[in-house]
């Protein structure tokens, strides 16, 4: 009669997985391609990218496995053209389970959040989305109202302090979806 270990399970290693930081979930994932696969979901499910945090490289590879994902300035920034960072904005929100994205602080620009904008049209499991501290302007902030009245599952938008007068943002307000608590 053939045994099997309790660490042979999946379901096991997932819920050791529950309870462990993030340093010991990547040693896990490296012990084998059956402990990679129990690990590394949970790994990254919640990303914080930066000086410090996984490599955009390994984040891009487990893009599928994200569902809250935080952009750090400092790694927004190394990406040198506006089309390098439009294009990982679309891939990040073309995500199908990111629920949550933080990109405060970023210096998206107008035209960065007429790119994000694009990608929203097509997500359907974005629920927060932090745009503060960004300079969107009016035609981002109009590019962006324009994505979320198709968009149905967006119920947060943060704008703090994005270059918007407060007529301007009220004028937006009101012809945009309201923002749910």
């Amino acid at each position: 009669m053939f045994k099997t270990h309790a660490l042979d399970l999946h379901e096991i290693r997932s819920v050791i997985g529950s309870s462990l930081g993030l340093k010991d979930l990547a040693s896990c994932a490296r012990v084998s391609q059956d402990w990679n696969n129990s690990f590394t979901p949970q790994l990254y499910n919640s990303v914080v990218l930066s000086k410090h945090g996984p490599s955009l490289e390994n984040v891009e590879k487990n893009w599928h496995l994200i569902q809250h994902l935080e952009i750090q300035n400092s790694e927004y920034e190394e990406l040198l053209s506006t089309s390098a960072r439009d294009k990982v904005i679309f891939s990040i929100i073309s995500n199908s389970i990111l629920t949550t994205l933080l990109l405060g602080t970023n210096s998206i620009g107008e035209i960065g959040a007429q790119a994000l904008s694009d990608a929203l049209k097509a997500n359907s499991t974005l629920t927060i989305l932090d745009l503060s501290r960004n300079s969107i302007g009016l035609n981002g902030a109009q590019a962006l109202s324009n994505a979320l009245k198709s968009n149905s599952a967006q119920t947060t938008l943060r704008l703090g302090t994005n270059s918007l007068e407060k007529t301007e943002l009220r004028r937006w307000l009101r012809h945009s979806k309201p923002t749910r608590p």
